[in-house]
C-alpha cells in the first residue's frame, strides 16, 4: 500500500532544481513573426525523432539545441537534424544547458512521461514556451503545477494531443456541439491493440551511453532494467502511467471534448487486471472504468474507457477509438479513420472522413500562436489538464481497487488519504523539493 505524502506547493517544486532559474523566474520571450522559432529539442527518441522530422521539413525553426541523456540517441538526431536543414544544433545531456541559453524562445519536450512535467515547470520558470507531449504529467498535481507556471510566466504550453488539430476531429466536435445527436448523455473512448509482452530481467547496469542519473532525474533512485530504456518505461508506475497515458489518452481526450463536461468528474469507478501478461510491466492490460460527472441542472454524464492490449480485434471498426451516444443519435469512429453519424432508427446521416496531417497543423498551430498570443492553442494545458487527469483517476481507483468520490475544484478525493497520497509524488531533491 502506497503511503500517502503531502502535495507540493508551486514555489516548493522547484526549490533546488536550479538555483539560476529558481532564483529569478523569468517572463517569456517575444517571438518574431518573420524569423524561425530558436527551439531545443529535449527527448528525441521515438516520438521525439518524429517530431524533429516533421519540424525540419515545415522549416519553422531553428534548431539551438538537441537534449538526451543518452548519447547515441542525442547524436543521431543532432545528424537528422542537419541532414535535412545543414543546422548544427548544439547538443548536451543535461536541459539546464538550453535553458541558460537566453536565445531559446521554445522548448520541446518529448521525454519520458516523469520528465514531462518538471521538464516543462523548468522551461517555464526560464521564459520558455513548452510543446510537451502526451499525456502532460505523471499524477494531476503536477498538471495544476503546470496551469500555474504558464500563468505565472506567460508563456504557452501546448500538449502533444495533436488530434486535436486534425481537420476531421474538429469537425466531428462541431457537429455534436450543433445538436447532430441531441443531448449527448454518455460517451466512449476504447484502445484495443496488440502489445508485445516485456519479458522478465534482472536488475542490471545502463547501457554506457546513458546517463541514468539524468534519466531518472526527479524521480527517486531505482536500479536499472533493460525494459526501461528505450521506450519500455511507460509500463512501470516510476515513469509511465500505462497504456491509459499513452494511447488512451488521445481518445479520452477527444471523448471528454465532445461530451462537453466540466473540468473534472464527481465519481470514478475502475476495474482492471493483468489479464494476458506475465511480464514485469506494473500496469494493467485490461482497464474498464467509469467517470461521472455532474452537469447543470443536477443531471449526470458519464465518459466510459475500455483498455484491452492483448487483443489486435477492433471494436466498431477502430483499434483506438471514441463514441457518443446521444438522445437524437450516435457518432461512431475514430481518430485515425473518421466517423459516421447516426440519426433516429439508426440511419446513416453523414459520414465524417480523416484528413488533413495532424502533427503538422498542431505544430503550426503552438507557432501561430507564439506569435499572436490571442490566438488560442488547440491543445493547451488548461484544456488538457483534465483529460490526463482521467488516466490518473482511474489509476488511482484500480490500485486502490474501490469506487471513489473526487471534488473537482479541490482536485482532492472525499475523506481518503490514500487515494490522496497518489495524486502527487516523492522527488529527489537534488532536482525538486516538494515539501511543506
Amino acid at each position: 500500500m502506497d503511503v500517502p505524502h503531502q502535495i507540493p506547493s508551486r514555489r516548493q517544486f522547484l526549490r533546488s532544481a536550479s538555483a539560476t532559474l529558481a532564483a529569478a523566474p523569468a517572463l517569456a520571450r517575444a517571438v518574431s513573426p518573420d524569423d524561425p522559432v530558436e527551439i531545443a529539442f529535449i527527448g528525441p527518441g521515438g516520438m521525439g525523432l518524429n517530431h524533429i522530422k516533421a519540424l525540419c521539413e515545415a522549416g519553422q525553426v531553428r534548431f539551438r539545441w538537441i537534449i538526451d541523456p543518452d548519447a547515441d540517441r542525442a547524436a543521431l538526431a543532432a545528424k537528422t537534424v542537419e541532414t535535412a536543414t545543414g543546422q548544427k544544433p548544439a547538443v548536451a545531456a543535461d536541459l539546464r544547458r538550453a535553458l541558460e541559453d537566453s536565445a531559446v524562445s521554445a522548448c520541446f519536450i518529448a521525454t519520458p512521461d516523469h520528465w514531462h512535467a518538471p521538464a516543462t515547470l523548468l522551461a517555464a520558470s526560464a521564459g520558455k514556451h513548452v510543446y510537451v507531449e502526451k499525456p502532460c504529467s505523471h499524477n494531476l498535481r503536477e498538471g495544476r503545477l503546470m496551469i500555474e507556471a504558464a500563468a505565472r510566466h506567460g508563456v504557452r504550453i501546448q500538449v502533444g494531443t495533436q488530434s486535436r488539430s486534425a481537420p476531421h476531429v474538429r469537425k466531428v466536435i462541431e457537429r455534436i456541439a450543433a445538436g447532430a445527436i441531441g443531448d449527448v448523455l454518455v460517451a466512449k473512448a476504447w484502445n484495443s491493440q496488440l502489445r508485445r509482452d516485456q519479458g522478465r530481467h534482472p536488475d542490471s547496469q545502463p547501457p554506457a551511453n546513458l546517463n541514468y542519473d539524468l534519466w531518472l532525474g526527479p524521480v527517486p533512485e531505482v536500479p536499472f532494467k533493460k525494459t526501461y530504456h528505450p521506450g519500455s518505461w511507460r509500463w512501470f508506475r516510476h515513469f509511465g502511467s500505462g497504456d491509459i497515458g499513452n494511447d488512451g489518452v488521445h481518445d479520452i481526450d477527444i471523448a471528454r471534448w465532445g461530451l462537453a463536461v466540466p473540468s473534472h468528474p464527481s465519481r470514478i469507478t475502475a476495474m482492471g487486471q493483468k489479464l494476458h501478461f506475465e511480464d514485469d510491466q506494473e500496469w494493467p492490460d485490461t482497464v474498464h472504468t467509469c467517470f461521472e460527472y455532474d452537469v447543470a441542472g443536477g443531471h449526470k454524464r458519464h465518459l466510459v474507457y475500455e483498455q484491452r492490449i492483448w487483443s489486435p480485434y477492433f471494436q466498431e471498426g477502430q483499434e483506438n477509438g471514441s463514441a457518443w451516444y446521444g438522445t437524437q443519435g450516435m457518432i461512431i469512429g475514430g481518430k485515425s479513420k473518421g466517423w459516421q453519424i447516426f440519426g433516429p432508427k439508426n440511419r446513416l446521416i453523414e459520414t465524417i472522413p480523416a484528413e488533413g496531417n495532424a502533427l503538422a497543423i498542431h505544430h503550426g498551430n503552438f507557432f501561430a500562436a507564439l506569435r499572436d498570443p490571442a490566438l488560442p492553442l488547440h491543445a493547451g494545458i488548461v484544456e488538457h489538464h483534465p483529460s490526463t487527469a482521467l488516466c490518473h483517476l482511474a489509476n488511482i481507483a484500480l490500485r486502490t481497487g474501490r469506487n471513489l468520490t473526487f471534488d473537482p475544484a479541490r482536485e482532492r478525493f472525499a475523506h481518503d488519504e490514500e487515494a490522496d497520497g497518489m495524486l502527487s509524488r516523492d522527488y529527489r531533491s537534488h532536482w525538486a523539493a516538494p515539501v511543506a
